[in-house]
């Protein structure tokens, strides 16, 4: 409030004011209501650090929410492998990150990339499950599209990994309008190898690394991410970090640590709340069995080929020699 000091020749210009309220009650009450339920969602990670987990239609395992919120949400940008073993419930997981970013305002622009046998199973668990919506990228999405790119005209998307990395021209318009989160399934298809000093990557592993380049987040799930080959497994990290894993991987000189890119639990690992195993125990037991007396011929005969034909392959090298191997195995009576 300002103040102003008055002489007496200025009493006359003094006039009592009429007070009047800048607002008034007569507004919709309900519609009220609903724009305050509507900011207190907005900010309701603010008091709930899992909001995703209490407001999805899904009871998380002790794996899948150490997952979301020790693995993923704490990196800032993420760039990721989701490795744990099948059954595991690594959908669970994505969609619960998925969910966690939208409500925390950090992500609005995301794709899911799968094999087109599994598309329309993360539309539907995501929705179920999320209540989250997703379009599944098709030729009739194209050709609809207002803009001309679908693109850019849906946020949330699902798209069939050989779709896409067959096709250039649709990867240029995948990667025009940018996105916050690309999450990749079954993501061990994205190979590439060392033959002798060539390097070959195949189109889902340059599909990748093109994507890679127009992402913030940056997710690959696959329960399968190391094939053996550790000169593989470099060059699949690369898609994570291609300062980091550049070049050629040479055994004694290079060593892969990726415990900082990298989460991967197996089966043993996986518990309830109460501390019980996910999944009983395995045992194997050995069933002692009486061979007639063709079954046992049979048996003598197979064998015996076998050892014939894996000693020829023993004089032979590399890749001569695992074809040997395959052939006896497959001409085996």
């Amino acid at each position: 409030m300002k103040e102003r000091l008055l002489n007496r020749g200025d009493e006359p210009s003094v006039e009592i004011a009429t007070v009047e309220r800048p607002f008034s009650f007569d507004g919709d009450g309900a519609a009220f209501q609903l724009a305050c339920e509507a900011k207190r969602i907005d900010l309701a990670f603010l008091f709930d650090p899992m909001m995703a987990v209490h407001s999805s239609n899904v009871e998380p395992l002790p794996h899948q929410i150490t997952a979301v919120y020790e693995s993923l949400l704490p990196r800032q940008p993420l760039r990721f492998v989701l490795a744990d073993d099948p059954g595991a419930g690594k959908t669970i997981m994505a969609g619960l990150y998925i969910r966690e970013l939208i409500m925390r305002a950090d992500s609005h622009r995301i794709l899911i990339v799968a094999p087109g046998s599994l598309v329309e199973q993360w539309r539907d668990e995501l929705y179920e499950k999320f209540g989250l919506e997703f379009h599944v990228y098709s030729p009739l999405l194209e050709q609809t599209s207002p803009s001309g790119n679908p693109f850019d005209d849906y946020p949330r998307l699902i798209v069939r990994l050989d779709q896409l990395s067959r096709n250039e021209e649709l990867q240029d318009k995948l990667c025009a309008p940018g996105w916050d989160l690309v999450v990749f399934d079954e993501a061990h298809k994205l190979s590439a190898h060392y033959f002798g000093s060539k390097l070959e990557k195949t189109g889902r592993f340059r599909f990748a690394e093109k994507l890679g380049a127009h992402v913030r987040h940056l997710l690959l799930m696959t329960a399968t991410p190391h094939n053996g080959k550790e000169e593989d497994f470099q060059l699949f990290l690369s898609l994570l970090d291609s300062d980091r894993f550049y070049g050629k991987f040479r055994d004694g000189v290079h060593k892969v640590d990726a415990s900082d890119l990298m989460r991967r639990m197996v089966k043993e690992e996986l518990v309830k709340f109460d501390g019980t195993p996910l999944f009983p125990e395995r045992k194997a037991y050995t069933v002692n069995y009486e061979l007639s007396q063709i079954e046992a011929a049979l048996y003598e005969a197979v064998t015996n080929y076998v050892q014939t034909e894996m000693g020829k392959a023993d004089q032979l090298e590399g890749a001569r020699k695992g074809s040997v191997c395959q052939s006896a195995f497959k001409r085996a009576p």
